[in-house]
């Protein structure tokens, strides 16, 4: 039974076993929440769009810290880079905040971007990691999110035609 447990909770610190990827785990995880956001926005309905993307938001924030002491202690390190449950979570605080009218626009923006953030880690993104288990390997990627969110609310003010798609 315990190992079935483990299993359970590697599939999902992993987003399905995307962060085991070996070349950029953090960008290979979030593709399962590009997926959802997509499904979401093609099949439901307008009007429980929002609560949809909250829903899956709650639910991967709530697994990430609930899980991250475990993925510490189960890959022997702080952060551990196969957990990407962090980055499903980010990705989905981004398309919260910002949507354009084109889900694939919005999708592929909010990926580069958030991807962008959580790298780079703008001020003082970076000192949340410090946090302790999985809120700190939470907190910094929903911060970084925040930053992207702006950022995207920026670029789609000041150049609408990057967003329209066509």
């Amino acid at each position: 039974m315990h190992r079935v447990l483990d299993f359970v909770r590697a599939a999902l610190c992993t987003a399905l076993g995307c962060g085991y990827s070996p070349f950029a785990p953090g960008t290979v995880g979030t593709l399962p929440a590009v997926g959802i956001f997509l499904a979401i926005a093609f099949i439901a309905p307008p009007k429980d769009q929002t609560t949809l993307i909250g829903a899956a938001l709650a639910g991967s924030c709530i697994l990430s810290v609930a899980l991250g002491g475990w993925a510490e202690k189960h890959w022997a390190r702080k952060d551990p880079r196969h957990f990407v449950l962090d980055e499903v979570a980010g990705f989905f605080l981004t398309v919260l905040l910002f949507r354009v009218p084109n889900p694939v626009a919005t999708a592929v923006w909010a990926f580069v971007i958030t991807r962008a953030a959580d790298i780079i880690k703008p001020w003082p993104v970076r000192k949340f990691e410090s946090l302790p288990g999985g809120w700190g390997i939470l907190i910094d990627d929903l911060a970084a999110s925040l930053y992207a969110a702006l950022a995207l609310h920026v670029a789609y003010y000041l150049i609408p035609t990057w967003f329209s798609g066509s």
